[in-house]
């Protein structure tokens, strides 16, 4: 049974129809290579290995001077903090 109104929701432009739900269901159940697989969008490499998430806990002042930092640095807070690890730890 088909869904024929003219709400229906898109994905990329292509309505969702039940018949797309199905097919693609059908497609996922059968399996992928996720050799062939490609990588689309998200955040770019940083290091050697995927990058974890460290939550880290800041006062006020030194938060404030980080983003005084990022924006003299015209970069992010987050790289100003692995700069400064790096440099304190004596990494590359």
């Amino acid at each position: 049974m088909s869904r024929m109104d003219e709400d229906l929701p898109t994905s990329g432009g292509v309505p969702v129809t039940d018949e797309l739900i199905a097919a693609l269901a059908e497609e996922a159940e059968a399996g992928y290579d996720v050799d062939t697989l490609r990588r689309r969008g998200g955040r770019r490499p940083i290091g050697s290995a995927p990058a974890d998430v460290v939550p880290v806990r800041l006062d006020p002042e030194l938060r404030s001077a980080l983003i005084t930092r990022a924006k003299r640095d015209q970069t992010s807070a987050s790289e100003v903090i692995r700069r400064a690890l790096r440099a304190w730890l004596h990494v590359a």
